[in-house]
């Protein structure tokens, strides 16, 4: 599933692409993942006439502005968005396409079908679900060092879990929780309380590193990621422990390990993360 990295550089590259353009029709070929409004009929005759001005993005969800309504769009495992020229051949499991007035289209792809679109009003889409109980974004001045500290004394749950909870803090993911308890030290299976103040802050600013480096590399393209223009990220050059079981520890030369974590398959160090 696309993380926080991985989002935020779809949301650039959409909106070098996309922005002042005009919707003149919408296809719906897999009305399912219309989940708001429930009539596909309706969700497309409020967005024909309506001009993007922006893509926004709230933890793992993109936000597409076209006044008077924000489209709310969840990748999910899949998800991809591209822009293409209105003769160009359809790729198989192209479900939603947005027509413009210049002859282009935005084509959704989504092969495993798990995203899903909501339409709100532009103002009111933090007030409903999916938006309306994620966490702070933890590269916004809501995250605090202080919020953090105080948040986690709270949480007798398993560090990995905590941060894995979009209701916590949005926008990590697998990846990016296992590197960021890797650069900080930190045991996936420690109690989030039983953290000192100085590996709290220690953690705090190794997922504000971790995740922006990310973002500078594109995100990272383990399975099948790519941004709006189908290029690739980079991240995962730089990764440390996810996905690299049994391989040497790049940091003390141990063989990284895997255990599961919260339902989720989880890398670390035994000797660096004790």
């Amino acid at each position: 599933m696309p993380e926080l990295p991985e989002v935020e550089t779809v949301r650039r590259t959409l909106n070098k692409l996309v922005v002042g353009k005009t919707i003149c029709d919408v296809t719906v070929h897999l009305p399912r993942l219309i989940r708001e409004p429930a009539d596909v009929e309706l969700f497309r005759k409020e967005l024909v006439g309506t001009t993007i001005t922006e893509i926004g993005r709230r933890g793992k969800f993109l936000k597409i502005v076209c006044p008077p309504w924000v489209l709310v769009s969840h990748l999910r495992m899949e998800g991809k968005y591209r822009l293409a020229r209105q003769n160009e051949p359809y790729e198989k499991h192209t479900h939603v396409i947005f027509h413009f007035t210049d002859g282009t289209e935005l084509r959704y792809r989504d092969v495993r079908q798990f995203g899903t679109m909501h339409l709100f009003p532009a103002g009111e889409e933090e007030q409903h679900l999916p938006l309306k109980k994620l966490g702070p974004e933890p590269l916004s001045d809501q995250f605090t060092l202080e919020w953090f500290q105080a948040a986690l004394t709270r949480r007798m749950t398993k560090i990995k879990a905590v941060l894995l909870n979009q209701e916590f803090l949005v926008g990590l993911g697998n990846i990016y929780v296992d590197e960021s308890l890797f650069s900080a030290g930190i045991h996936p299976e420690r109690p989030a309380s039983s953290l000192s103040a100085a590996e709290v802050e220690r953690l705090y600013h190794s997922i504000k590193k971790t995740l922006s480096e990310a973002i500078k590399s594109g995100g990272s393209s383990v399975r099948s990621y790519v941004n709006g223009e189908g290029e690739m990220g980079m991240f995962q050059l730089q990764i440390q422990v996810y996905g690299r079981k049994n391989e040497p520890c790049l940091r003390c030369g141990n063989a990284i390990e895997r255990i599961v974590v919260a339902g989720r398959g989880t890398h670390f160090c035994p000797e660096c993360e004790k």
